[in-house]
């Protein structure tokens, strides 16, 4: 009798339920559970020993975000688990849900007065996110922003909008190095349009003249699925696609832009609580809130997320849905130890899916905008941070993560910024703006990369990788002559700050956009061996102390860029599918030798610059190309040099759950130089193309001489269709001469990202275009 009356309590662990349709004034029993967590927490205070919240299936609408303090906070060997009852869908929500009396407008729109105070930033139909009426519309496949307008504005555009005023402009970086962001606060006296913004980005060189949109513009609204809120008339416009009954469908706007909190710090930790089985979702977006530098990288930060941890220890999320989000899903700020976020699914994510920064007030001798450094004689040559106050020691570990970067395009699925020794293991990361994990600088060091699957990168953006770091660090130097001199004459300074070496292994990465490991601007101390790169190759830019082995480049290389002179870099025990790309190498660090070439052409090119004395050539061939076994059969050349097979099904999430959800890995054919004779025609990103050979190819074509690569066949839908018709003869691509099929497949290999320029010799002359080779708009 007194169980039903009041928490259960079984082995030292006090049960408090928590329901949907429950009551505050209930005794939080399962047959009398209260109806808030708020409520719930106040009673787990009062117990010892292991306390559980258990949440009843349904959805829990939060006007606020719940916060846990160090009142919260569990004795070391007690827990507070907040965990959906039985199994049951729970579902944490930021938004609130409309009360709508519609009426039909004009033109397929339908309107509603909105009685509510609300904030307008999402619209959420039947669980589905609508799109605030933009220009140009929405376009699933276009590449950049959902559909972008060189005229999106111009005067003549925006003469048509009466009261632009509350709208939104984003676009791309003029680089494409991420994204910008304004509001419209009105028009000027010349009819153009009054901006606030544009802080988004740490590189503020302006936006892209040509990839930009506007949304939040009454007068656009022309599509279904769009909506538009007059904030004046208290008003919602809506044109519901073809078959919504929008009279029963269920309207919702999000209204939060946290859902947990946990809020704590060094001295006053929030320690161990798990949350585990939950639904998080419909946050706000906080594009407009992301203004903080961080260290000299290209991004800045919004410090927040739909969880938002905070001076926390000991705490988990495990086996959560994070899904319809409008900002970051988890954000690590400042101190955190020995957290992880393990078995959940993040998925539609406005920013990154989880970030870990630290306190700038940490670090030594600290810079924060691309150009600026401190001087020399001003250098803190002390190694480290000054203080405790940045994330460490965390595990983000089995998490499948896709779709994210829906409106920020500088994010990633993690990122990782003034923070040491994070564990980032068997992850499935696809379908991101840029990188899939990025490392903005070297502070502190000590990260473990390993077991990861991470491809679909870099998809709206450029100059980037499926992982990728800088490292300017305190050290570093935007002018490269000077800092040059500082590595020279000062090496003890360029490991100040990376004080632990940070490992990437056992992962399988592939960029179509970019390279596949792509270390950027002085990144340093990196061990990096046994991954399988599908398809960009690995890139070192200057930095020191760099350990590149046994890894696998299929259908790419390695790209050494402007290394110092004593770099201590080693690349050794490798297989490359090509010779090197290198640009501005004098010195070749420490070693690169005992590597595997395709071909002697490769292997002798590397010879002539000194390189690769003891390394070998021979046929690439794998176990099983065709289902992702890039082993290397029995009796290969590449074992005389050191290299070792490694795993091939180990990468990416481990639970069969998430295993199911997952998106495959694409898996390229394998392009081998010298495999076709002179009659044979190959696959070109779609097309069929040869070599030129014969007096009646020069004919037909009307080529001067028996040279380039003619094309055979261009089907229609493919890449190569954008670009290329039967009987081109392509003379040059990405800038590089094309006589042969071997230099047309070297230089495609030297493409980094989608566009690039071709000359092809058509009609009697020579034509030459800036090409997509993803074939998107």
């Amino acid at each position: 009798m007194l169980a039903a009356l009041w928490p259960v309590v079984l082995c030292a662990q006090t049960t408090i339920y928590v329901a949907p349709n429950g009551s505050d004034n209930g005794r939080g029993t399962q047959a009398k559970p209260f109806a808030s967590i708020d409520r719930a927490m106040l009673e787990a205070r009062k117990a010892s020993g292991h306390v559980e919240i258990s949440l009843m299936g349904g959805t829990f609408y939060l006007d606020h975000p719940i916060v846990f303090t160090s009142e919260d906070s569990r004795k070391e060997t007690e827990t507070l688990t907040i965990r959906n009852h039985k199994n049951q869908k729970v579902t944490l929500s930021g938004s609130t849900v409309l009360k709508l009396k519609w009426v039909p407008y004009r033109n397929g729109i339908w309107q509603a007065k909105v009685n509510q105070d609300l904030v307008w930033d999402e619209l959420i139909v039947n669980g589905h996110l609508q799109r605030m009426a933009r220009y140009p519309n929405y376009d699933s496949t276009a590449r950049f922003l959902g559909g972008t307008a060189t005229d999106a504005l111009s005067k003549e555009r925006v003469s048509q909008w009466k009261s632009p005023e509350g709208g939104y402009v984003h676009a791309l970086h003029q680089n494409e190095w991420g994204d910008f962001h304004y509001i419209i606060t009105g028009k000027n006296n010349n009819g153009e349009l009054v901006l606030q913004g544009g802080w988004q980005n740490n590189r503020r060189m302006g936006m892209h003249e040509r990839h930009r949109f506007v949304e939040n513009i009454f007068e656009e609204l022309d599509v279904a699925n769009e909506w538009f809120y007059d904030k004046h008339a208290k008003i919602l416009y809506y044109l519901p696609p073809t078959g919504l009954d929008i009279k029963t469908a269920k309207f919702e706007t999000p209204q939060i832009a946290h859902l947990l909190e946990f809020r704590g710090g060094e001295t006053k930790a929030v320690r161990n609580i798990t949350i585990e089985g939950l639904t998080l979702t419909h946050t706000l977006r906080t594009f407009m809130d992301n203004r903080e530098p961080l260290l000299r990288s290209d991004w800045t930060i919004y410090r927040g997320g739909a969880v938002l941890l905070d001076g926390a220890e000991n705490c988990s999320l495990k086996n959560c849905a994070l899904l319809n989000l409008g900002g970051n899903a988890v954000f690590f700020n400042n101190y955190n130890r020995n957290c992880e976020v393990s078995g959940c699914v993040f998925s539609e994510v406005g920013a990154s899916a989880i970030c870990f920064v630290g306190d700038p007030n940490a670090v030594r001798s600290p810079s924060f905008e691309y150009n600026q450094f401190v001087p020399l004689a001003q250098i803190d040559h002390t190694p480290g941070p000054k203080t405790n106050n940045y994330p460490a020691e965390c595990i983000v570990y089995n998490n499948l993560m896709f779709n994210l970067g829906r409106v920020e395009k500088q994010s990633a699925g993690i990122e990782l910024s003034m923070c040491q020794s994070i564990t980032v293991s068997h992850n499935t990361v696809y379908d991101v703006p840029r990188a899939g994990i990025n490392i903005g600088e070297g502070t502190w060091g000590g990260h473990l990369i390993e077991y990861n699957d991470v491809f679909n990168t870099v998809k709206e953006s450029g100059d980037h990788g499926s992982f990728n770091s800088w490292g300017r660090d305190r050290y570093w130097h935007p002018d490269k002559k000077v800092l040059d001199t500082i590595v020279e004459n000062n090496f003890e300074l360029t490991t100040l700050d990376v004080v632990k070496p940070i490992t990437i292994r056992n992962n399988r990465m592939r960029c179509d956009h970019g390279w596949d490991i792509d270390l950027d601007d002085g990144s340093s101390n990196y061990f990096i061996y046994n991954n399988l790169c599908l398809n960009g190759g690995i890139k070192l830019r200057e930095g020191v102390n760099r350990i590149v082995e046994n890894n696998i480049l299929i259908n790419n290389t390695f790209h050494p860029h402007v290394w110092f002179k004593n770099s201590n870099d080693v690349f050794r025990h490798n297989i490359v599918s090509a010779g090197y790309l290198p640009i501005h190498i004098e010195v070749w660090g420490k070693e690169t030798d005992y590597n595997m070439f395709p071909d002697s052409a490769s292997l002798k090119a590397a010879w002539s610059r000194g390189t690769d004395q003891h390394s070998v050539c021979g046929e690439l061939d794998f176990v099983n190309p065709q289902t992702g076994d890039f082993r290397l059969k029995d009796g290969s050349v590449a074992f005389s040099v050191g290299f070792k097979n490694f795993a091939m099904d180990s990468f990416g999430v481990i639970s069969p759950e998430l295993k199911a959800l997952a998106k495959k890995t694409p898996l390229p054919s394998v392009i081998t130089l010298d495999q076709t004779t002179d009659s044979e025609a190959i696959d070109f990103i779609g097309a069929k193309v040869k070599n030129l050979t014969t007096l009646g190819e020069r004919s037909a074509t009307g080529m001067d001489t028996t040279r380039g690569v003619l094309v055979v066949d261009v089907p229609a839908g493919t890449a190569a269709s954008f670009f290329l018709q039967a009987n081109d003869v392509i003379l040059m691509f990405n800038k590089r001469p094309v006589n042969k099929l071997r230099d047309l497949l070297e230089a495609r290999m030297s493409v980094i990202g989608t566009n690039t320029e071709v000359v092809i010799f058509r009609n009697q002359k020579e034509v030459k275009k800036w090409i997509a080779l993803d074939g998107k708009k």
